[in-house]
């Protein structure tokens, strides 16, 4: 591998440089002069353009490092350094980073070893992620973090090799350099590959912001020479134009790139490009901010990870414009809109501050969301929900309701109150989204005193090779969802449309319903009771035959199935008991079952479907009852259906001897 890089680099004609005095790297990247692409006429800039004036770029250099070092007019929002700090996890990406083992990916620890002569292609797992997110330098802040903390030169010497090594070996026109030197095909198909991941938008964007806060921290080192400024300045630029005439067609990673266009275009105002740079990302923001973001507020990518992710892209791009005098150019309909934003996350959390995993979604660590909640009471002040989850519900206010419909984005939060007592179930089942979302329309999450019992399956991966695919489509899986399948198949259409929706003190109920299959169409209705007890109607209606199943994901534990249905068998808090019946013969059938919190961990749990036929032109009615249970003898009875109509359903339940006469009429 190492000597074909070798013979791939002497192909692309980055020449070594054998004379001391003239560093390997000053050559590479972008040919362009450095004063060809600067205001030399801003203030402070004077010395420099007299220097270029006389053609000597080495003292323009040299002008032009002095002025950087003393330039005081532009900040970095969330950049504050005097209360710079370095956490654990940044000292060991430092440190490793200096034997060439590089945190790419937080699923893939401990780090790989990319080699002595570092070897950018390297891709030990065929994971797309880790491919990509190499280049994304993840390791290059911690390492100008550590450098400026402790002074010690090791670690702007390593960030400058890694630096102007990458640059070295991930050309921009690499595939057209090696094209032109005449380059075998395997050859020029490993050059497209390499720049498939060295340069996707969303990557080149990464490295444009980190470089701002490296530059800041390591601008003062006398290792930061005037020569590896006028390189740095060009591959900077070269980043931005790059972005600038590449951007994502849509989703997060056009607004990631937007945002990052901006910090850009702001803090380095001595571009000529800069106000070009800085006006796309504003233009970006505030179009896509009315696209992207539903009247409800939620994201459009359904994803409650990415929806956090675009409340700060959002909030970074204001505050980066507010401390540098640009606050104007966000009207007050952008503010208001991410405040929204935050009213959704919120109400999508479970009293311990968990949140649902749906989709490509990870379990969110709750210090950092807490910071977040802080943050954006900042922002928010009049909003005395944020500090109220900031705080851990010592301060602010508690919300003033309990149960709440997102009917926009297809997220139901049927909730019988906030604090840890409460039962709190949330459902998804909204209109179609994009690669990040899941066929799993009808699916819930279920939390009672503490323990979700029913935590959505998650992602496990993204993608790559087939083994890694494969991995992925597991988890994708219509049937490893809290839904219905026919024949357990994948949801040909994720469309759903809220039928129904009341909430009072002593009962939510919400109807659902999505044309789930040619000939199938599956309507949901969930009843939460005050006590916590969850009672879910399925009905599948349609000309479609085949096996109709009623998937249950559970929390990992013990489980015990006998006449009355599963109960589960933790020492420790709340048991749960569910029981199912339908209206024809009915089996249960125990299937694989796995969560995953974390990209690539993965736990086994309880999984099983409660299965019966349906013919061509017949309904199937499906009803569990999902109950908390203190004592072995804890009993579920369902009557049966008292009306069934396409408009209408009645029954009633009896659990622990309280009955409930549930169900709904359509208008």
């Amino acid at each position: 591998m190492k000597k074909m890089l070798f013979t791939l680099v002497a192909l692309l004609g980055i020449a070594w440089v054998a004379a001391a005095a003239t560093p390997e790297w000053r050559i590479a990247g972008d040919e362009k002069s450095l004063y060809d692409l600067l205001d030399l006429d801003r203030p402070g800039l004077k010395a420099v353009k007299k220097a270029v004036a006389k053609g000597d770029i080495a003292a323009a250099d040299q002008e032009l490092l002095k002025y950087f070092r003393s330039r005081k007019n532009v900040k970095i929002y969330g950049l504050d350094i005097e209360e710079l700090d370095l956490t654990q996890e940044e000292q060991m990406m430092a440190d490793q980073s200096l034997e060439h083992k590089f945190y790419a990916h937080k699923g893939y620890q401990p780090s790989y070893f990319y080699g002595d002569d570092i070897d950018w292609r390297y891709w030990p797992v065929k994971d797309n992620e880790l491919r990509w997110q190499l280049h994304r330098h993840y390791w290059f802040i911690p390492l100008a973090k550590a450098y400026y903390l402790s002074r010690e030169e090791k670690y702007i010497d390593a960030w400058i090799e890694h630096y102007t090594d990458w640059i070295r070996k991930n050309p921009i026109d690499g595939v057209e350099r090696a094209q032109a030197a005449g380059a075998s095909a395997e050859e020029i198909a490993a050059e497209k590959e390499n720049f498939r991941f060295a340069w996707r938008p969303m990557e080149a964007g990464r490295r444009l912001q980190d470089q701002l806060t490296e530059f800041e921290l390591t601008i003062g080192s006398q290792r930061f020479t005037s020569d590896f400024l006028n390189l740095f300045l060009r591959m900077f630029h070269q980043h931005a134009d790059y972005v600038l005439h590449r951007y994502s067609e849509k989703g997060n990673h056009l607004l990631f790139e937007a945002q990052r266009m901006l910090f850009a275009g702001i803090y380095f105002p001595e571009f000529r490009d800069a106000k070009a740079w800085r006006e796309s990302g504003i233009e970006i923001l505030n179009r896509e901010i009315g696209v992207q973001v539903y009247p409800d507020g939620m994201q459009f990518e359904l994803d409650f990870g990415y929806h956090i992710a675009a409340i700060d892209i959002f909030l970074k791009a204001l505050g980066m414009a507010q401390i540098n005098g640009l606050a104007k150019e966000f009207p007050a309909s952008y503010v208001a809109t991410v405040e929204k934003m935050t009213v959704v996350t919120y109400n999508l959390l479970f009293p311990d501050n968990t949140n649902p995993m749906f989709g490509d979604t990870k379990q969110h660590n709750r210090s950092t969301l807490k910071r977040q909640f802080a943050t954006w009471s900042k922002v928010f002040p009049a909003n005395r929900q944020l500090p109220w989850v900031a705080s851990d519900k010592k301060e602010g206010e508690m919300p003033s309701y309990t149960s709440r419909a997102f009917e926009d984005s297809g997220f139901y939060v049927l909730r019988n109150g906030w604090d840890k007592n409460a039962t709190v179930a949330i459902v998804k089942a909204g209109p179609p989204a994009f690669w990040h979302n899941q066929p799993d329309n009808g699916t819930f999450e279920y939390w009672h005193r503490g323990r979700n019992f029913f935590p959505d399956s998650g992602s496990y991966v993204y993608g790559g090779d087939a083994e890694v695919l494969a991995q992925r489509e597991w988890f994708r899986q219509t049937r490893v969802h809290n839904t219905l399948t026919l024949d357990d198949r994948n949801l040909e259409q994720t469309d759903s449309k809220l039928l129904l929706w009341k909430a009072s003190g002593k009962q939510t109920v919400c109807v659902t319903e999505n044309p789930s299959y040619e000939g199938l169409t599956h309507r949901r209705s969930m009843f939460l009771t005050a006590e916590g007890v969850l009672v879910i109607a399925d009905q599948a209606f349609g000309t479609a035959a085949g096996k109709v199943g009623v998937h249950f994901n559970l929390c990992p534990g013990e489980v015990r199935y006998d006449e009355n249905g599963l109960r589960t068998l933790f020492e420790k808090g709340t048991n749960i008991r569910i029981r199912t019946v339908c209206d024809a013969p009915m089996k249960i059938a125990e299937e694989e079952g796995w969560v995953s919190n974390t990209y690539r961990k993965k736990q086994e749990r309880p999984a099983y479907a409660a299965e019966a036929q349906k013919a061509a032109g017949e309904s199937r009615l499906f009803i569990t009852v999902i109950a908390p249970v203190s004592k072995e003898a804890d009993r579920i009875e369902i009557a049966p259906a008292q009306q069934a109509t396409d408009r209408s359903l009645h029954f009633t339940v009896e659990v622990n001897g309280k009955k409930y006469d549930l169900g709904y009429d359509l208008k």
